[in-house]
C-alpha cells in the first residue's frame, strides 16, 4: 500500500503516508489554497441564495497557473471573433465563483483529513478516505498537478517526458519529484474509484 491508493471495503480508498509525505502534501495544498484565494462568505443576516447570483470576474486571471485552473470556456486563437470572447466572458462571470468555491472545498477537505491523520501522533499512518473524501482528494490532486505542471512548463506535446531526465542539480528537481508523485497518487486513486 505504500505510496499508492488501494480500494477499501464499503467504497473509498486507503494509502500509507509517512510524516514527510503528510507534511509535503499539506504544504502543497495550503499553497494551492493561497493561490486560489479566500472565499466570500455571506454577511451575517444576508440571504445565502444571494451569493448564488453574485457575479464573478469577466476576464481570465493574469497568473498562468490560475488561468490553467480557471480556463476560458472556448479555445481562443488569433482569429477568434469578439462575439466568442464576449460569450466566454459571460460564462466566466457566472461560473468562476462556483468553481473557485469547489476547488477551495476540495483543498480544505484534504487539509482536514491530513490534520486528523497527523493528530493521531503516530508520525505516519494509513489514511482512509470515504467515497466523498476520494472525490475531494481527486479534485485537489488534479489542481495541484495542473498548477505544478504550469510552473514547470509541462506541455501536452512532451507530457513531461523531459522531466524524467533532469539532473539532480537542477533546481526544479524537487517540484518535478512532487509532480510525478502526485501523478502516481492521482492514478491509483482513480483506479480505486472505478467500478
Amino acid at each position: 500500500m505504500a505510496g499508492q491508493f488501494e480500494a477499501i471495503p464499503g467504497g473509498g480508498a486507503a494509502v500509507a503516508l509517512d510524516e514527510v509525505e503528510i507534511s509535503i502534501l499539506r504544504s502543497l495544498v495550503v499553497q494551492l489554497l493561497e493561490l486560489i484565494g479566500p472565499g466570500d462568505e455571506p454577511a451575517k443576516g444576508e440571504d445565502p441564495l444571494a451569493a448564488l447570483f453574485t457575479e464573478g470576474p469577466s476576464k481570465p486571471p493574469s497568473d498562468p497557473a490560475l488561468a490553467r485552473l480557471f480556463p476560458d470556456a472556448y479555445g481562443f486563437g488569433d482569429d477568434t471573433d469578439d462575439e466568442l470572447r464576449e460569450y466566454a466572458s459571460e460564462f466566466r462571470r457566472f461560473t468562476e465563483n462556483d468553481l473557485r468555491s469547489r476547488k477551495r472545498e476540495d483543498g480544505l477537505a484534504v487539509v482536514r483529513t491530513l490534520d486528523a491523520l497527523s493528530a493521531s501522533g503516530e508520525g505516519g499512518a494509513v489514511l482512509k478516505l470515504t467515497p466523498d473524501d476520494c472525490r475531494h482528494w481527486l479534485g485537489a490532486l488534479n489542481d495541484l498537478r495542473l498548477t505544478i505542471g504550469n510552473r514547470l512548463d509541462v506541455s501536452d506535446e512532451d507530457e513531461g517526458e523531459s522531466l524524467y531526465r533532469l539532473p539532480d542539480s537542477d533546481p526544479r528537481k524537487p517540484m518535478v519529484m512532487a509532480y510525478l508523485w502526485l501523478g502516481a497518487l492521482q492514478e491509483t486513486l482513480i483506479e480505486t474509484m472505478m467500478p
